[in-house]
């Protein structure tokens, strides 16, 4: 039988050195990353406080924003990152937590999300990434794409009645009288049959740069919201005289018209119908546009493989949807980034 060695005093080290060799993603991310940058933005969810009464210090915002990241990365749920971060070093190294120091449990991971939730501070951090970008020239800006992912949630067990009244924008009063189910019930989200299959959820609608495949733009709204209604919204003066690429759900007057305020130049996918069909011509012309328009699902398709599946989220409520949609785009940007500064072999660092 093998004899087990002693513990030594670098033991750790040469873990962590074994892990680095792994190419450890988060040591990329921690690497490339100025997290201190993100302080700022992070400060205006929170009071300010008088250091000098007493209790427990807070847990370090920016630390607790990677805890965050880190959520996202392995869609892992509260309980499941306390547990994570006091087992693995990776986790730990990443949050520059030692053995000796406290780790934020369950409850406080739950309220400091809530607090930035609270005060829209993921659409805040969306935009001063955008900008790091920006600064960084990553961005191309040789034309956008857009698209919509559907975000599926747990479908809820409602009856006729109960469904006739959301709709209508009310409250069953049968809710009203019982707050714990009412806390159960989301009244947001909404149904929509794509290709035969019903779907309960959100969407995520996408601008990226076609250069880059970096996300410039979001917008979330319940799944039953077409494609086209959220355009206007992804748009903005930086995208004049600009092409736009977009599948045929982005075809019609009125996209047209939005695409034309804009100055841009059209090159959504021409849409067949029943009495009237494509010409072999606009067939042509919608495969040469897919060329381009395909790379936005190579951005739907990172979330799915590398952000294990971000595709069903087990929150309630859009406000919780939009902030998690919101991080899940903010964490695309994050690896897009490093990648091209890689790619690009520039002494970078966001």
């Amino acid at each position: 039988m093998r004899n087990k060695k002693s513990r030594g005093l670098f033991d750790d080290q040469f873990r962590l050195e074994k892990l680095s060799t792994l190419k450890d993603p988060l040591e990329k991310l921690n690497r490339f990353i100025n997290w201190e940058d993100f302080r700022q933005v992070l400060d205006q969810a929170f009071p300010l406080t008088n250091p000098t009464v007493g209790g427990r210090p807070p847990f370090d915002r920016v630390m607790m924003f990677k805890v965050l990241v880190l959520q996202k990365i392995y869609q892992i749920s509260d309980d499941a990152t306390e547990y994570q971060i006091l087992d693995r070093l990776s986790f730990s190294r990443f949050l520059k937590i030692d053995l000796c120091d406290p780790v934020p449990d369950a409850k406080t991971i739950w309220n400091y999300r809530e607090q930035l939730k609270n005060h829209a501070i993921f659409d805040r951090l969306f935009e001063f990434l955008r900008e790091k970008i920006n600064k960084a020239s990553l961005v191309i800006n040789d034309g956008s794409i857009v698209d919509a992912r559907i975000i599926e949630v747990p479908k809820q067990r409602n009856s006729r009645d109960e469904n006739s009244q959301i709709k209508k924008g009310q409250t069953p009063e049968d809710w009203k009288n019982n707050p714990n189910k009412l806390r159960q019930k989301d009244i947001d989200a909404d149904w929509l049959k794509k290709n035969g299959k019903n779907y309960y959820g959100y969407k995520n609608h996408i601008k990226i740069d076609h250069g880059s495949k970096l996300i410039t733009e979001y917008q979330v709204t319940p799944a039953s919201v077409h494609d086209s209604n959220a355009l206007d919204d992804l748009l903005d003066e930086s995208d004049n005289e600009k092409p736009l690429w977009g599948d045929s759900a982005y075809t019609g007057s009125r996209c047209a018209k939005i695409i034309r305020k804009y100055k841009m130049k059209n090159r959504t996918h021409k849409k067949g119908y029943r009495y009237q069909q494509l010409s072999d011509y606009q067939k042509k012309q919608n495969r040469k546009k897919s060329k381009v328009r395909a790379r936005v699902e190579h951005v739907f398709g990172f979330m799915y493989q590398n952000l294990n599946g971000a595709t069903f989220f087990r929150y309630i409520g859009i406000d919780r949807i939009a902030s998690s949609i919101g991080l899940q785009n903010i964490v695309y940007n994050l690896f897009r980034a490093i990648f091209l500064i890689e790619a690009k072999r520039v002494p970078i660092k966001l």
